[in-house]
């Protein structure tokens, strides 16, 4: 077993959606981890770019790391992913909840994306269930299944590290919504409550930072950090007390701007729908309120 039970983390954090992103690495064998990559999306002109992207595989190639996951925490709702870009590029296997396909059942109808949509999570290179585990490197790593934001969300605990995708922010920030089809405020309290029995000094990494008060970024904390001060979820807070804060603030907060793009390609796990008969790409807008 490797002495660096710490993994390196470097994050990349893209303003425009206020995501962060992690290269993680086994200073030991070179082996390394892209989390929660990010695709630069247009949604106006319906343009993309691979700015941070690049940024990442420059960093993979400069320092000859071996790139061994790609791993995707959920099915993000904000930012669209960049896991096949990266992989073309650098190698390395798409990995995701084995609750994808509960995902791709509810998005499939609501996007209708036809027989041809696959909803078996075979877009995917590696489905993970709860407790399983793998290697990076020779840094032990498992999985803990936290639903409730979506039915598909994960974290990962990487040597003393954990990413917890959008289940929980810093402390200052409280946790994710739990409003989208699928998500539930019970589950979500519960769901935390695994990840905050990890040992006090785990350091947590999250993917999203929407700076509270005008602070600057900021993107890991501690296991203890979050039992004693995150305002939605810490110690001496019941669950009803949780549950009805939730869905208050809940109702309160529009859809993310890039919620229909984004779902589209990452439940195709990064992939855009196939061309149509024309040769161009089309991401579809369902419109409600039309039948009479």
């Amino acid at each position: 077993m490797s002495v660096f039970q710490s993994p390196e983390v470097n994050p990349y954090y893209d303003e425009d959606t206020n995501t962060v992103s992690y290269l993680v690495v086994d200073p030991e064998t070179k082996a390394c981890a892209v989390v929660d990559s990010v695709l630069n999306f247009d949604y106006a002109a319906g343009a993309i770019s691979y700015e941070q992207a690049d940024e990442i595989i420059a960093e993979i190639k400069s320092r000859d790391l071996n790139l061994q996951w790609l791993v995707e925490t959920h099915v993000h709702a904000d930012h669209l992913s960049a896991a096949p870009y990266i992989q073309e590029k650098c190698g390395g296997q798409i990995m995701i909840s084995r609750e994808i396909t509960t995902v791709q059942n509810i998005f499939g109808k609501v996007f209708n994306a036809g027989t041809e949509f696959e909803r078996d999570g075979s877009q995917f290179d590696k489905l993970l269930s709860d407790g399983d585990t793998y290697h990076l490197g020779n840094i032990p790593a498992r999985v803990i299944h936290t639903p409730g934001h979506t039915p598909a969300c994960m974290a990962h605990v990487i040597g003393d590290a954990v990413f917890v995708g959008d289940t929980l922010f810093m402390p200052d920030g409280g946790t994710a919504r739990a409003d989208f089809p699928g998500g539930d405020a019970r589950t979500l309290y519960r769901s935390i409550k695994k990840i905050l029995t990890l040992p006090d000094t785990t350091r947590v990494f999250v993917c999203h930072d929407y700076q509270p008060d005008g602070r600057d970024v900021e993107w890991e904390t501690t296991v203890k950090a979050q039992r004693e001060a995150n305002i939605h979820i810490r110690e001496g807070i019941t669950e009803d007390e949780f549950v009805a804060r939730r869905e208050a603030r809940d109702a309160t907060l529009k859809m993310p701007k890039l919620i229909m793009p984004s779902i589209q390609v990452n439940m195709r796990a990064g992939h855009m729908p196939e061309p149509e008969d024309n040769g161009d790409t089309y991401l579809k807008v369902p419109v409600s309120g039309l039948r009479n």
